[in-house]
């Protein structure tokens, strides 16, 4: 365990951003882990798991300490199910292609999505129609000042859009350390009805998809519409999709007859926040090295130098812009530090 000083974060970071931090620990152990915590207050850490949903707005005056804690494990089975414990830096789409090579089903739709599995409950993430919490069972965590391990249920993470437990009542107290899910061996549950999977599938001339072939469609139509973090800098979707009652959906389509929306109640509507951002003129915009992705407007992107602040500013004028055309305000998906 190797402490680094003015360490640059432009590699743990899939924006790319080039900022310093204070110090760098990077730990592989649980029992580094509590070393480093016992010695450290709190509020000198700064957690870093697969920096892929945060967006960098200055260096880091702390040390970052680097969740980098490896391993997975079948911990119990049954004729139709699995459950799957994978520690918190399993790269999330390496997991995801070892549960498919296993023929465990599940989170094929979320096949592809950058970041770590510590980091996946944090937000719920989703994709394609399924969310982590479909197949969550349980998380540990250790306590960042008691060094307490917990093990939060289903129901004690209060999952929700792109939210949970550990982005509000709990923010900032728990490291996650592991994750464990329910998968299915047999009679896989196929979700082939959101978004392009039936029309990609069909395009392959797939009738009755395997797991394997729902992962290559959710792949093909990622890589189709999303930049690589490896080749152009960004963080996956940036903003989440708003959820907006009936009533304005529905003067929204007198004026847009092509908007696109999908119930959420008899009175609320989620509508793409991609569409909004491309009807209101700005996919492919770019200011600098700052910019809206040519193919998914959803997407902001680093396209070499820009700084932490110029992407924040970007999605300010996206809001505004899209507030300003449509009345609807669009709320950052990552976290902005």
């Amino acid at each position: 365990m190797q402490i680094q000083h003015n360490f640059s974060l432009k590699q743990y970071n899939t924006f790319g951003i080039d900022v310093k931090a204070e110090a760098f620990i990077s730990v592989t152990k649980l029992e580094d882990l509590r070393k480093v915590l016992k010695r450290s207050y709190a509020s000198d850490l700064f957690i870093l798991g697969g920096g892929s949903n945060m967006l960098l707005t200055g260096d880091i005056p702390k040390t970052v300490l680097h969740i980098a804690l490896t391993g997975k494990e079948i911990i119990s089975e049954t004729e139709e199910n699995v459950i799957i414990e994978a520690a918190a830096g399993e790269n999330w789409h390496e997991f995801v292609m070892w549960t498919l090579d296993q023929d465990f089903g599940g989170l094929e739709n979320l096949s592809l999505i950058p970041g770590n599995v510590g980091t996946s409950p944090i937000q719920n993430i989703g994709a394609y129609g399924v969310e982590l919490k479909d197949s969550f069972v349980s998380c540990k965590a250790m306590h960042i000042q008691t060094l307490e391990e917990k093990e939060f249920s289903l129901e004690d993470c209060n999952f929700g859009y792109r939210n949970s437990v550990f982005k509000h009542d709990l923010k900032g107290e728990y490291i996650i350390t592991s994750v464990r899910f329910r998968l299915t061996r047999k009679k896989h549950q196929l979700k082939v009805d959101y978004g392009s999977i039936i029309s990609e599938l069909e395009i392959k001339g797939i009738t009755s998809p395997s797991i394997k072939d729902i992962s290559n469609a959710v792949i093909a139509i990622r890589r189709s519409k999303l930049p690589d973090p490896a080749e152009i800098g960004n963080s996956g979707s940036f903003f989440k999709n708003p959820v907006i009652e009936k009533s304005q959906y529905e003067k929204l389509k007198a004026e847009y007859p092509n908007i696109p929306s999908y119930p959420i109640s008899h009175t609320q509507v989620k509508v793409p926040a991609g569409w909004l951002i491309d009807t209101a003129g700005l996919k492919g915009y770019r200011d600098g090295d700052a910019g809206v992705h040519r193919n998914q407007a959803l997407v902001l992107v680093n396209y070499g130098e820009a700084s932490g602040n110029e992407i924040l500013m970007l999605s300010k004028k996206v809001q505004e812009t899209v507030y300003k055309r449509f009345g609807i305000h669009l709320e950052a998906e990552v976290n902005i530090i």
